[in-house]
This record gives structure tokens, sequence and C-alpha cells, in this order.
């Protein structure tokens, strides 16, 4: 893997962590997080050894506190437009096509909690806490949060979050199905590598095929995305990998998928 100034990536086994590594910013989101974060999941696309990708914040205080606010400064519309139009680490997550899970160790505020909801699975730690805040701002959630928050906990509970821009803790973000499991801090990793590793070791075609169909359920009408079902259900028919595991559940032993 390249070496890269703002995030920290290593590999273990079949999953890949990425780190947002700016401490002294509560890992906040700069230009450069985005562009080291796009650049890593390029690599971690095309290899074949990595089936899951963990997302997370360094230190113990903050997963990602937001956007770094003094990027904001003196930029008009149109700049502040471009930026966001260009390749952004949220899209570049929601259009990875391995599984990405966000390990939220902290703070997720603002553009953290874009991030994470821009993942596929969400942990969180008891200490964790959500928020939009932009509307203190004057502003507006701009990484997807009207769009994936709403989708996810629903219109009423999103609106709220986003128009006063209060906090939540971990409790409350998994009673409104922001997150998928909230674990102790000292559990956190342990508990979130368990469940990156299970999915790691399944048919990696496979794996991308639901992605893109559970994906697509959220953007398309019923009929759409029970047609797209069934395509994707057939390419997995192509696939070396559905001749393995259709013997190795005859053969009663773990099958050995390839991707291929």
């Amino acid at each position: 893997m390249s070496n890269y100034e703002t995030i920290l990536v290593e590999k273990r086994g079949r999953v890949a962590l990425i780190t947002i590594n700016r401490p002294e910013k509560l890992n906040a989101l700069g230009a450069k997080v985005h562009e080291e974060g796009v650049a890593a999941l390029e690599e971690l696309r095309n290899d074949s050894e990595i089936g899951c990708v963990v997302i997370t914040g360094s230190g113990e205080k903050s997963f990602i506190a937001g956007a770094d606010i003094s990027e904001f400064a003196g930029k008009s519309a149109a700049e502040q437009r471009d930026v966001m139009n260009a390749r952004s680490l949220f899209n570049s997550i929601d259009q990875f096509p391995k599984p990405v899970i966000a390990m939220i160790n902290g703070f997720c505020l603002g553009g953290g909690c874009e991030l994470a909801l821009a993942c596929d699975i969400r942990t969180a730690s008891e200490k964790a806490r959500f928020s939009q805040p932009e509307i203190n701002l004057g502003i507006m959630p701009g990484g997807g949060g009207t769009q994936r928050l709403t989708r996810l906990i629903g219109e009423g509970r999103a609106m709220e979050m986003i128009l006063t821009g209060d906090m939540i803790d971990a409790v409350t973000a998994h009673k409104f199905g922001l997150v998928n499991h909230v674990f102790a801090p000292e559990e956190l990793e342990e508990k979130t590598f368990e469940l990156a590793n299970k999915i790691a070791e399944k048919a990696p075609i496979a794996l991308q095929m639901c992605k893109e169909a559970v994906k697509f359920a959220s953007r398309s009408n019923l009929d759409e995305g029970l047609r797209r079902e069934v395509d994707l259900f057939a390419i997995c028919f192509s696939t070396e990998d559905k001749e393995e595991g259709v013997s190795a559940f005859l053969e009663k032993r773990k099958p050995n998928f390839k991707g291929k």
C-alpha cells in the first residue's frame, strides 16, 4: 500500500483497516483526507486478498468530528459546489464493491456521520455520539446527510436531527437504526473485526452482488428491485464460487471461495 499523510492503512488477513489519522483535529475531514481515502479505496478495490474494509478514527475521543471547518472560510457558493461535486470519500465508499464497516469510536458528527452513513454496516462504542450539526453554522448537510440518513432512520427522526443539530448517544442511535451494534469501548475493535472477518470469508462475487442489490432497494421501486435481484442472482450462477459453495454444502465441509 502507498504511504499517506492523513490516513493509515493496515491489512489484517482479509480485512483492511483504514484509520483517519488527524487526532489533533479530532480526525476532521479535510480535502487531503478525501483525496487519500479515495486513493486507498482504489488500491483495495483491486486487491483480491481483501474481502472487507473497516474505517475508523484515531484515538478514543473521535471517529470523525465533521468537516474541517477552516476550509469553508472564504469559499464562494460556486467553489464549494465544485468541491462537493468532486470525487468525495462519501461516494467512493458508497460505490465501493466490497463491504465497508464504520467502527465508530467517539464523536461522529456532521461529515463524520455522513461518512458512516455511506458505509454498509456501522458498529459503535457506548461512548459514541452522533449529530448533523450543520444548521448551527447556518448551513445544511452536503455529503449525503439529508438523503442517506432519511433512508436509514426515517423522515421524522432525520428531520429532527438535521433541524435541531442535537447530539444523540449510541443507545439512541441503535434504537433509531443508525448503528447495527453497540459495544463496550474495550470490545469495539474485537467485536467489529469478528463481524468483518465473518463477512470477508464469504464468496467475493456474491458479496458484491448482495451489496449492489440491497443498495438498489432504497433507490428504486419494488418491481425494478426485484428484476435487478434476479439478474444479480443469475450472475452468481456463472461463478466457480457457486459450484464450490454448493459442493461444500453437499459434502458437509467449509467452502474455499476464490472470487472467481
